[in-house]
């Protein structure tokens, strides 16, 4: 009786633990996500729910139509372009907390688990931005729900829910393949996944996840695949790169490096006791997704952030790491709890990072600093100074990501062009930009129509910024400056200039004829030092 009363305690403690920390970071993350400028990417995924699709051409539809329906309820703002996000990203911890108590561990598991996987900082901060990640984690965990569950039960409906998080999985991003390809890996090595092949809940499964790449599907054939050969072609150079190999360093910095440690521990107690249930698919699927994630990296893009890439993986750990708890050593536990406070510590600085973002005395606070968060910062103040447009004006950036950050604070009534920077084909923005009417294309159909351009000139590398700038002579016919910003000590500055659109771009001239090269120029104070770069 005594025994039973001091797990019963214990559990209780846990789930206090976790209730707390769930209410204060849900807490911080809701005054973030009503605060926070939108990341340049965020708004770009905000204008494509302004043109309902079956997908775009950097990503499957899913991120746009839940911006858009959110919207549609709440109208537009920062908070309700997120709130969609928020909500899946709260949902995460209590997936785990479901799956751990399938895993063991006694009565506490669930509440431990869901506690360690709130400390890791991309967890704990998930569903602050409308990223596509969010809904993508929600629901490779609830895949993962449905094939523990109908391995177990073996009925129709718990198969189903692992065919809806996969449909929903691949309308939402294309590394909803590298769950498919960690469900490969289970049903082809594990004597479970083998037998699963023969039941009926796992076919029925496969068909309703296949409806999920019918939009995949729709869309690319439509647009002669421009999705697959942007996330498959354009973005990755398939060649080895040995600067890939310090992924594991990226990994144990976006985990805190000791979580990282009792995670990867967790993993080989985990894979050592695969003969039990249900082990096997937690070690197999996140083992795929480390593994496979850190090799795919030696050859794949190494221009973006893809420290997130395997988060999935490191949530099935968490669910699995209450067993492995109840049987380490002293040491480890003791380990495995300063890895919680380390982690914590690791959340709060991340939440400190975006309420600084948030709070322009904070962004002016990292000027200084490398972490100056430039995605997030200067935007409403590029749109604050738009100088006035007269009747029938145009606006013109010089980029996709301030179009969309213009557009979103101007409201989706008011199209905003983009110049044909690199940045557009980089992020596989081109193509979708064409199809809106609203790259340099289109504008050239409007030849001799005003325009007011609007220049971000701390955009694009320094070694490119002169080239790019200085061509802007060419790709519409500039009159006169109409004003700049420079924000935050000068870490974001903006130009604006009264234009017109022309026909064809004129003849490749010097640079340093172009005024708004020269303008930048002087702006950076760089002298000739900075004519040569």
């Amino acid at each position: 009786m005594v025994e039973s009363s001091s797990v019963a305690v214990h559990a209780r403690r846990w789930r206090g633990a976790f209730l707390v920390l769930f209410v204060l970071a849900l807490a911080c993350k809701v005054v973030i996500a009503a605060t926070l400028s939108p990341f340049g990417d965020e708004a770009f995924y905000w204008q494509e729910s302004l043109y309902p699709a079956w997908g775009y051409s950097d990503l499957p539809p899913a991120t746009a139509w839940l911006i858009a329906a959110s919207e549609a309820v709440f109208g537009h703002g920062l908070l309700a372009m997120r709130l969609p996000f928020l909500l899946l990203g709260a949902a995460v911890p209590w997936q785990v907390a479901a799956l751990a108590a399938r895993a063991g561990g006694g009565p506490a598991a669930p509440w431990q688990a869901a506690v360690f996987a709130t400390c890791l900082p991309l967890v704990g901060s998930l569903g602050v931005l409308a990223l596509p990640d969010v809904p993508l984690t929600f629901a490779i965990v609830l895949a993962t729900q449905g094939l523990v569950r109908a391995l177990e039960t073996n009925r129709k409906r718990d198969g189903l829910l692992l065919g809806v998080g996969l449909a929903l999985a691949w309308a939402t991003h294309y590394r909803a393949g590298m769950a498919v390809l960690a469900g490969l890996v289970f049903v082809t090595c594990m004597p479970r996944g083998r037998h699963a092949l023969r039941r009926a809940w796992f076919w029925v499964a496969m068909a309703v996840a296949a409806m999920g790449l019918v939009p995949l599907v729709v869309y690319n054939v439509a647009a002669r695949g421009a999705g697959v050969s942007f996330q498959l072609v354009e973005r990755n150079p398939w060649r080895f790169h040995a600067d890939a190999l310090v992924q594991p360093l990226e990994q144990a910095v976006a985990c805190t490096p000791c979580l990282y440690v009792v995670l990867l521990c967790v993993l080989w107690w985990s894979w050592r006791r695969r003969a039990s249930a249900p082990l096997d698919v937690l070690a197999v699927l996140a083992g795929t997704f480390v593994i496979a994630y850190f090799l795919l990296g030696l050859f794949a893009d190494d221009l973006r952030f893809r420290a997130h890439w395997p988060l999935p993986g490191y949530l099935l750990l968490c669910a699995a790491l209450p067993p492995w708890l109840a049987h380490a050593s002293h040491r480890m536990r003791v380990f495995a709890r300063v890895s919680l406070v380390v982690g914590g510590a690791g959340l709060l600085v991340g939440l400190a990072y975006l309420g600084l973002a948030a709070s322009p005395r904070g962004a002016v606070a990292l000027a200084g600093t490398k972490a100056f968060p430039s995605n997030f910062t200067g935007w409403r103040d590029a749109a604050a100074a738009l100088p006035p447009r007269g009747t029938g004006a145009l606006i013109v950036a010089d980029n996709f990501m301030l179009a969309a950050e213009l557009r979103f604070s101007l409201g989706a009534h008011v199209p905003v062009y983009s110049l044909d920077n690199p940045l557009n084909a980089k992020h596989g923005r081109a193509p979708q930009l064409r199809a809106w009417s609203l790259d340099e294309q289109a504008l050239a159909m409007r030849a001799g129509t005003p325009v007011v351009l609007a220049v971000d000139e701390t955009a694009l590398r320094e070694r490119d910024t002169r080239a790019w700038l200085g061509s802007l002579c060419q790709r519409v016919d500039i009159i006169r400056p109409l004003g700049r910003v420079d924000a935050f000590g000068g870490r974001r500055r903006f130009a604006f200039y009264e234009a017109r659109a022309r026909a064809v771009p004129g003849p490749a001239a010097n640079p340093d004829t172009c005024v708004v090269w020269m303008d930048a120029w002087r702006a950076l104070g760089q002298g000739d030092a900075g004519r040569a770069q």
